[in-house]
């Protein structure tokens, strides 16, 4: 093959495509003046992307492409994890690269539902699959936990006019605009062989998202800066005193000289700070005491915390460092609050520890992973934002919210602190692990940024080795430093109360990604209801003798099948792991509605949901043509006819997963290439006039005694079990709660309004939704265990026995639950 052929089959392979958008991408996220490239980096992609027909190869554009989007964006980040764990940095990006799936999931949300969209919508295909692989993409983002929380608009960060509209959308609106920019850019190019007027209207929707954000980023700009004076700036110092490596310093100096020689720079610089740049408040880094402040481990350590208490007397102004807390549970990363005079005003603990480095789940943690790596933390996530005053020695009290680290990747921590009467950010950061990788380093302050256009807050960032800065409200840098040397910045904003301009993002939060789940989650609720309630249309009876069809089965190539059954396999034993989890005591889980929510959605649900999309879009309806003696599937104009003289027999699954559904023998003795997926494969024997062979193997007896066991009562419909049964149980505990917290059954909605409390009885209702769907995981788990017990020592009464066994189970979750709820209130 010569050089021009190769050249030639590349161009014309999806490949080379998946390469050039990975290139673009990694230029896009270098920032500078590559923020353009954003509106086309993913346009190779999705051209080649549109020619895929099968599951497979969509399936695999989407890893390919999750893999080679790690690499030319993250591959500072592989550097990183092989130094942490002592690796190398070869091994480290090789490891990031395996895992890319699980960092940049999106990709396979965004390509499902793309698919999805273009096949179930013939005359606007290409709109409905661009709106629902961006809705996809960017719900994806919000729902699934992610380690460094990227998403594709952080890159317009360099655009100073396009990255205001983050105080409407965040960056996920971004985001979302700059996916149907491409996607608009891919349908013109898509139809350039249909002339000049055929491209006019997705060239026009794609030039028109970026003129839209510029002028709305103008409006913007202007509605700042015509607000109202605000009275004197806040000034403050921030210290870089670029003291990174403490524990090598610990092991040639001791551990006392450290924190020595560490406050006696910060001392100085601080005074520099104070009587010579009159600062209004010092700021340090996180972490830069390494100790307990206020609650002391040893006499030194009593000593340095009076020190540093006498040395902020002495400035006459509030300090704000990085240190640590600790209680009965365990220790915090924490930031501390010491007022001139006051002491310490109280302490902020870290909401988002790192995860493997700072915190290490419970279930997780042990002695082999403390062998691998004994320097990671062991530290506790706090409860969320709080704020602060800041008391000025002028006499001006601001209350000021802190974010440390990691923290500032989540929009929520800040528009919470903000919603507290927050008037400014404080940002504290270590970024020793930056110090050779300076786009890590960068993007890590970019993304810090947005928090201060989506709140209209001021921020002032401090870290301990570079990229300190003081950001204004429209996300600008005042004043800043450079990566890796010691410097005092300096600077002032001004401070508005509740930020000066109220946002989007204020009022509703973190809306884009909620909204896109919510909107696919109702598209998908109103195509099930179309397809199991049509009016007027009477459904056929599949153990009629003279029936010809059955309303839909899905027909899944093995690779479907593989896909569809590892991500409910991945669901279900998902629930099973959460309750070990709590268990075996993960305090965040027994705790918190809120985490158990984002884990049932994010392992359960969003997984169930690719499961139902990779069904559905498999989804055909089978009936018989009598006279052609055919077997035919049909989905819309597509059809696959089998002719009835073929199929010699039918096999019900051994393994049901993604579900129940059968094989069909054909005359040879082999098996039809693909499997049925389908609620009753009796139903389908009936049609076909065929009887399923009998069970002779263990698995196959068990896959028939599940089938001829199957049919459900009202009792185990899911709307029964996980919607009526919750809400029957999170009324009575809801009204308790207000009683013994309000004063009376309604004291929440009297005191706060109406909103709350229905947040308040939807947190509650969620809860016990929670709560019945684990109980229920198990009690199928005993179930399945109880009957294949019975297979293996009582095989001709495995039947009954699995018949009383459901019986119990529905009258353990059904009554049980209650009783317990009841017992649990009349108890003392």
């Amino acid at each position: 093959m010569s050089i021009s052929e190769l050249l030639h089959r590349l161009a014309a392979s999806r490949w080379l495509g998946m390469l050039v958008s990975a290139l673009l991408c990694g230029l896009y996220a270098r920032g500078d003046g590559a923020w353009p490239l954003g509106f086309v980096a993913l346009l190779p992609w999705l051209h080649r992307l549109s020619a895929v027909t099968s599951l497979r190869g969509t399936l695999l554009s989407a890893w390919a492409m999750s893999v080679l989007y790690t690499l030319a964006v993250f591959a500072w980040f592989g550097s990183a994890i092989g130094a942490y764990t002592q690796l190398g940095a070869g091994t480290g990006l090789l490891l990031l690269l395996l895992l890319a799936p699980l960092f940049q999931p999106q990709f396979f949300a965004f390509v499902l539902l793309r698919r999805l969209g273009r096949r179930r919508s013939r005359n606007r295909r290409a709109l409905a699959g661009a709106l629902m692989g961006s809705a996809a993409w960017v719900g994806a983002e919000w729902l699934l936990p992610r380690l460094l929380g990227d998403t594709l608009g952080y890159g317009l960060y360099p655009a100073r006019l396009l990255r205001q509209a983050a105080d409407l959308g965040g960056a996920a609106g971004l985001t979302l605009l700059l996916l149907l920019s491409n996607e608009a850019l891919a349908e013109a190019l898509a139809r350039r062989a249909h002339g000049a007027r055929a491209l006019a209207r997705p060239l026009a929707l794609a030039a028109l998202v970026p003129l839209l954000l510029a002028g709305y980023g103008a409006y913007a700009l202007a509605a700042l800066a015509a607000l109202p004076a605000a009275g004197k700036p806040l000034r403050m110092g921030l210290v870089q005193a670029n003291i990174t490596d403490y524990e090598a310093l610990r092991r040639e100096q001791g551990a006392a000289a450290v924190v020595r020689a560490v406050l006696d720079t910060h001392f100085a610089m601080s005074f520099d700070a104070v009587e010579r740049q009159h600062a209004d408040a010092v700021l340090w880094s996180e972490t830069v005491y390494p100790t307990t402040f206020g609650h002391p481990k040893s006499e030194a350590g009593a000593e340095f915390d009076a020190e540093i208490l006498t040395i902020v007397n002495a400035a006459g102004v509030p300090f704000v460092f990085g240190t640590y807390d600790r209680d009965a549970a365990g220790e915090y990363n924490a930031a501390a609050f010491v007022a001139p005079g006051a002491g310490l005003l109280g302490l902020y603990r870290k909401t988002r520890p790192f995860p493997l480095t700072e915190y290490v789940p419970p279930w997780l943690d042990g002695p082999a992973l403390r062998r691998w790596l004994p320097w990671a933390g062991g530290w506790r996530p706090g409860s969320g934002a709080r704020v602060f005053p800041l008391r000025l020695a002028d006499g001006r009290e601001i209350p000021v919210l802190a974010l440390i680290c990691l923290d500032a990747v989540d929009t929520g921590l800040a528009i919470e602190g903000a919603r507290l009467g927050g008037q400014a950010i404080l940002t504290l950061s270590n970024d020793a692990w930056f110090n050779a990788l300076p786009q890590g380093a960068a993007l890590h302050q970019a993304v810090a940024a947005f928090r201060s256009i989506e709140t209209r807050l001021p921020q002032f960032r401090v870290t301990s080795n570079g990229f300190s800065a003081i950001i204004d409200a429209g996300g600008s840098i005042v004043a800043g430093s450079r990566l890796g040397e010691r410097v005092l910045v300096l600077g002032e904003l001004p401070v508005r109360e509740a930020g000066g301009r109220p946002t989007l993002m204020l009022a509703w939060g973190d809306w884009v990604g909620r909204a896109a789940v919510a909107a696919l989650a109702l598209l998908a609720l109103g195509t099930a209801l179309r397809r199991w309630w049509r009016p007027g249309e009477a459904q056929p009876d599949p153990a009629a003798s003279d029936a010809t069809t059955l309303a839909s089965v899905a027909v899944l190539p093995p690779a479907a099948r593989l896909a569809a059954g590892l991500l409910r396999g991945f669901a279900r034993a998902s629930l099973l792991w959460m309750l070990a989890a709590m268990a075996l005591g993960d305090g965040l889980l027994q705790l918190s509605t809120l985490a158990q929510l984002r884990s049932v959605a994010a392992l359960f649900l969003a997984p169930e949901l690719a499961a139902w999309c990779v069904l559905r879009a498999f989804t055909a309806r089978v009936s018989i043509d009598a006279e052609a003696g055919m077997l035919v599937l049909a989905r819309g104009r597509q059809r696959l006819a089998l002719p009835l003289q073929d199929i010699a027999g039918i096999e019900p699954w051994r393994l049901r997963l993604p579900g129940p559904g059968a094989w069909l023998r054909l005359a040879g003795g082999r098996r039809w290439h693909y499997g049925l997926a389908l609620a009753d494969p009796l139903a389908l024997a009936r049609l076909l006039r065929l009887a399923p062979p009998p069970p002779l193997s263990f698995a196959a007896r068990y896959a028939q005694l599940c089938l001829t066991s199957s049919r459900r009562s009202r009792l185990q419909r899911p709307a029964a079990k996980f919607l009526l049964l919750p809400l029957a149980l999170a009324i009575p505990a809801f009204r308790l709660h207000q009683q013994i917290a309000y004063g009376g059954s309604f004291g929440e909605l009297q005191a706060y309004g109406a909103l709350l409390f229905l947040k308040g009885f939807a947190l509650w209702w969620a809860a016990w939704a929670i709560g019945v769907l684990l109980c229920a995981a198990l009690l199928r788990a005993a179930i399945e265990a109880g009957t294949l017990a019975a297979l293996l020592l009582r095989p001709e009464q495995a039947g009954a026995l699995r018949h009383w066994l459901e019986r119990l189970g529905l009258a353990l979750l059904y009554l049980g639950l209650p009783a317990w709820l009841l017992l649990r209130l009349l108890a003392p």
